[in-house]
């Protein structure tokens, strides 16, 4: 089975050019998250199809958990540990037809990008057709470590990082985001049959694992929702210490990404910890104020974007 992320129909497979391939993948992330897309198109050209290679990978595997249609739960896995074996295969050097994988594949080669990530990656993809409840927090660190923690390891090879301390901050930045994705899509998860709030929490503030499922708002959620907006904005404090290690012209992106993630935590307070009526977003203005303030917050790296900005392309791998 293979899904089409971009919901426009059947993917042309085979018959596109690599940049062909990279567009598709720039459609998927427009498609599915305003709030990355947006951060992404600040990268340099040189680095945003990469980025978006990236984000359309992660997303592929991830609708075949979170959109699986009729799929039972072992088809799904199945599907996963399909999609991984053809992943890895493309990477060692194989020729396949899905657009997303050979522009995935191209920069996994052309950035650096470990094996072993895209196999720590797919092993929680894979979690979640089997764990659906975690007892504590370290429980869940397991699941987010693969689901997170690797993809700010990811990026890190996506935008020339090479200093090997940034490596526990490039991880507190995935997992932040992750939290903050748990805390915002409390209502989602659950009709999915997931509870990502460890449930030592729920039992710290006396709140039920049911009551999600009706959506109870009191003192007792309140009391949860604080301590895990807590426990995400300390991951954000810990990411930003590491944000030195990424090369001047290419953070700008990722400080704008973090900024409006953990606005996403300011939301939910302003609406009172109501996280199951709608979806708590920012609007396209608050982006831009965000981006403009981060801008002005850091000439000197707005400077270097100016100075080393290059012509769009696509770097190729060797064995593309």
């Amino acid at each position: 089975m293979r899904l089409d992320p971009t919901n426009a129909g059947s993917l042309i497979r085979g018959s596109l050019s690599l940049a062909g391939c990279y567009e598709l993948c720039r459609r998927v992330e427009k498609s599915h998250s305003k709030t990355y897309y947006f951060s992404t198109s600040l990268f340099p050209q040189e680095v945003r199809p990469h980025v978006h290679a990236l984000y359309a990978f992660m997303r592929c595997a991830d609708e075949i958990v979170d959109d699986p249609g009729i799929a039972t739960l072992d088809e799904q896995l199945a599907d996963l540990e399909a999609f991984e074996e053809e992943t890895l295969a493309v990477v060692a050097g194989e020729a396949v037809a899905d657009p997303v994988l050979r522009a995935f594949a191209n920069t996994v080669l052309a950035r650096g990008i470990e094996t072993s990530l895209i196999e720590a990656f797919m092993k929680s993809m894979k979690m979640d057709t089997r764990v659906f409840r975690y007892p504590t927090y370290k429980d869940l660190q397991e699941y987010t470590y693969g689901s997170a923690a690797v993809v700010g390891l990811m990026m890190c090879r996506v935008v020339g990082v090479s200093d090997a301390r940034a490596t526990p901050h490039a991880e507190a930045l995935g997992v932040a985001m992750q939290l903050t994705n748990f805390l915002r899509d409390v209502k989602e998860d659950w009709s999915r049959g997931r509870v990502y709030l460890p449930l030592e929490d729920l039992e710290r503030f006396g709140y039920a694992e049911e009551e999600l499922g009706r959506g109870v708002i009191d003192e007792r959620f309140v009391g949860l929702m604080r301590f895990e907006i807590s426990r995400a904005r300390k991951l954000y404090r810990l990411a930003d210490e590491g944000m030195r290690y990424i090369p001047q012209g290419r953070r700008y992106p990722i400080i704008v990404a973090r900024r409006l993630y953990e606005a996403i935590l300011g939301c939910i307070e302003a609406r009172g910890y109501d996280v199951f009526t709608r979806r708590t977003q920012t609007s396209l203005p608050y982006k831009l104020r965000v981006a403009t303030t981060c801008a002005i917050g850091d000439p000197k790296e707005i400077m270097t974007r100016a100075r080393g900005g290059r012509p769009a392309g696509i770097a190729m791998s060797s064995q593309a």
